[in-house]
């Protein structure tokens, strides 16, 4: 989905803006992509003492654990995710599971969403495998 249409950055630039509220303006897009696709949100920013899922959202069944990055580009974006941060992301989605046995009755999956500064919102499913 693309939201290019909007402003990506205030008038005055993104210059003035912090990394976090570039951040949840990236999340906030990348939510309404995946409302516009018939996804529910279940939590945003839900913090667990592993670490932080940007997005959690179910459709049909399927939970979806999501994790947005906005860089420059659509490729930088993508290879923003490493090993380490892929490993924080599984123990957190594994304790928010544990705390919500009713989610993912039709299976789990990882998903990335990429942001670029248009805006642009690109979804990588099933991008993170469970070892």
């Amino acid at each position: 989905m693309n939201f290019a249409s909007d402003a990506a950055c205030p008038p005055s630039g993104c210059a003035g803006m912090t990394h976090a509220a570039l951040g949840k303006r990236a999340e906030d897009h990348a939510c309404r992509a995946l409302v516009a696709d018939g996804w529910t949100i279940l939590g945003r920013r839900l913090r667990t003492k592993s670490g932080e899922i940007d997005a959690v959202a179910e459709k049909a069944g399927l939970v979806a654990f999501v994790e947005v990055k906005a860089r420059p580009t659509l490729a930088m974006a993508a290879e923003a995710l490493r090993p380490r941060q892929q490993k924080r992301l599984t123990a957190a989605a594994e304790i928010l599971l544990a705390e919500n046995p009713a989610w993912g009755e039709q299976g789990v999956r990882f998903d990335v969403m990429l942001v670029d500064p248009q805006l642009r919102v690109r979804r990588v499913k099933d991008a993170i495998r469970l070892n």
